[in-house]
């Protein structure tokens, strides 16, 4: 997949390795990716409470890169709504992501 460089959203390959910014809306009433054009907003259902959002961040992206969860990783941003997450050698590129 980092043959096609060219992406939306505020992400970037980093080697094999999809590099995301990511606005994070807690204690939402559905868990939601929404793309805009800085980053992706996620929307989750958990609260923003001993790590839990970032937990269930990680669910919801490893779901959506079709990765396990160990390969979904917070590198910035861990106490806070923004973030910058990695997915370590994704197998599926969502089309929103796509230039």
């Amino acid at each position: 997949m980092p043959n096609d460089r060219r992406l939306t959203c505020g992400a970037c390959w980093d080697g094999t390795d999809l590099v995301l910014a990511v606005r994070v809306v807690p204690r939402a009433s559905a868990d939601a990716v929404v793309p805009e054009r800085e980053c992706l907003k996620v929307r989750l259902t958990a609260p923003p409470v001993e790590g839990k959002a970032n937990q269930h961040l990680c669910r919801v992206l490893a779901e959506l890169f079709r990765v396990p969860k160990s390969r979904v990783v917070v590198d910035r941003g861990a106490t806070s709504r923004v973030k910058q997450v990695r997915i370590i050698e994704p197998r599926e590129l969502p089309e929103f992501l796509r230039a």
